[in-house]
C-alpha cells in the first residue's frame, strides 16, 4: 500500500512539473510551501517544496510556549547516496565567500529592507550538541530558494568557525529561476568553537523518472524532529517548506529574504566575486542577511567571539532582534 500512495505522490509531482514547463507562473511570495508528503518509506525524509520568502510579521505573532527540555543533537548524517558532482566555481572563488572583508560587512550592515523572524518563544527547548548550541540548515539542491539561503548562511557561519571541502552546484533546470548558483554542504564539514552545524541536502538537482529528483541525504532523528516540529505555520509560516533554518532555540525560518532573481544567469565565481563590493546590489542582499544571521548566532554562542559580536554594526542588527 505504501509503495501504491507513494507512486501516485510522484505521478502528481511528474504533473506538476509538466505543468511549470508549459509556461506557468512563479509562486507569489506568499505561497505556502507544500505539505509533507506522508507516503515516502521509513529512513527516507518527504519530499518539500522549496519556498520564497515570507515576510516574518506574517507569522510573527503565532508562536507558542514550550515546555523546556534538551535535545542532544546528532551531528552526523546517515550515510549518503552519491551525489552529483558541481563543476562551476573554483577554490578561490569559495574562499572569497567564506572570507568576505569585514570593511564590506560593516559598510553594508542590514539594509532596511531585510526583516528579521520573529523569536521562537520563551522555554524553546536548547538544541545542543557536546555543549554547544546547534545551527540547523535542511534544504535540497534543485530548490532555487534553498541555493539563494546557502550564500548569507555561509558568510555568517564563517565568522565563527570553518568550513572544510564545501562544494558548488545549481538549482534545477526545470525550476523556477533554474540552474541559480550556490553552494552545496553535502560531504563537507563545519568545526568551531562555538557552535555545531548540521545540515542536509535532501536531494540532487537531477530528476528521476518519477517525477522529482534524485534522493542525496536521509534527516537524522534530530533533524527530522526539528523541522517536523518546528517547519510548520505556528512558527515559520510554511509546512515542511524549504530552505528550514534553526538558529539554536532562538529563531527558525523557512525561506529567504532577498530576491533569488538578483542571481539570475550569473555564474558561481561571478557572484564570489560581487560579494567584496559594499556598492553591489548582490553584495547587499547577501551580506546584509548574513550580518542578520550573525547577529541571531551572537545571541546564541552568548556574545562569542568577542571580536565579532562586539562589532558596532552587528550590535545594531541585534538590538533590532531584541526590539521587534
Amino acid at each position: 500500500m505504501a509503495n501504491k500512495k507513494r507512486s501516485a505522490a510522484q505521478r502528481q509531482r511528474a504533473k506538476a512539473r509538466q505543468q511549470r514547463s508549459a509556461g506557468s507562473a512563479a509562486p507569489s511570495a506568499t505561497q505556502p510551501a507544500a505539505r509533507r508528503e506522508n507516503s515516502q518509506p521509513k529512513g527516507r525524509p518527504p519530499a518539500r517544496r522549496s519556498r520564497r520568502w515570507v515576510p516574518w510579521a506574517a507569522v510573527g505573532g503565532v508562536v507558542a510556549v514550550v515546555a523546556i527540555m534538551a535535545v542532544v543533537f546528532a551531528t552526523k548524517d546517515s550515510t549518503p547516496s552519491p551525489g552529483p558532482s558541481a563543476s562551476s566555481g573554483t577554490d578561490a572563488s569559495i574562499a572569497k565567500v567564506t572570507n568576505v572583508p569585514i570593511a564590506t560587512l560593516e559598510q553594508i550592515g542590514v539594509p532596511s529592507d531585510i526583516q528579521p523572524p520573529p523569536a521562537l518563544p520563551p522555554g524553546t527547548p536548547p538544541v545542543e550538541s557536546d555543549g554547544k548550541p546547534v545551527v540547523t540548515y535542511i534544504g535540497a539542491e534543485y530548490c532555487p530558494y534553498c541555493a539563494a539561503e546557502r550564500w548569507p548562511v555561509t558568510v555568517a557561519l564563517s565568522r565563527f568557525g570553518t568550513f572544510s571541502d564545501l562544494s558548488t552546484t545549481t538549482s534545477a533546470a526545470d525550476d523556477v529561476f533554474p540552474n541559480t548558483a550556490t553552494l552545496s554542504y553535502y560531504g563537507s564539514s563545519y568545526t568551531s568553537d562555538y557552535l555545531v552545524f548540521s545540515s542536509a541536502e535532501t536531494e540532487t538537482n537531477e530528476p528521476d523518472p518519477n517525477g522529482g529528483y534524485t534522493h542525496l541525504q536521509d534527516l537524522t532523528p534530530e533533524q527530522e524532529q526539528l523541522i517536523t516540529t518546528y517547519d510548520t505555520e505556528q512558527y515559520t509560516g510554511s509546512n515542511g517548506g524549504i530552505p528550514f533554518v534553526m538558529i539554536g532555540n532562538l529563531y527558525a525560518w523557512a525561506g529567504t529574504n532577498y530576491d533569488v532573481g538578483l542571481l539570475k544567469d550569473m555564474t558561481f565565481d561571478q557572484i564570489a566575486n560581487e560579494l567584496a563590493d559594499p556598492n553591489s546590489e548582490i553584495a547587499k542582499a547577501i551580506n546584509g542577511s548574513a550580518n542578520q544571521i550573525t547577529a541571531m548566532i551572537c545571541q546564541l554562542t552568548g556574545n562569542q567571539p568577542a571580536d565579532v559580536c562586539s562589532a558596532p554594526f552587528i550590535q545594531q542588527a541585534q538590538a533590532a532582534l531584541q526590539g521587534q
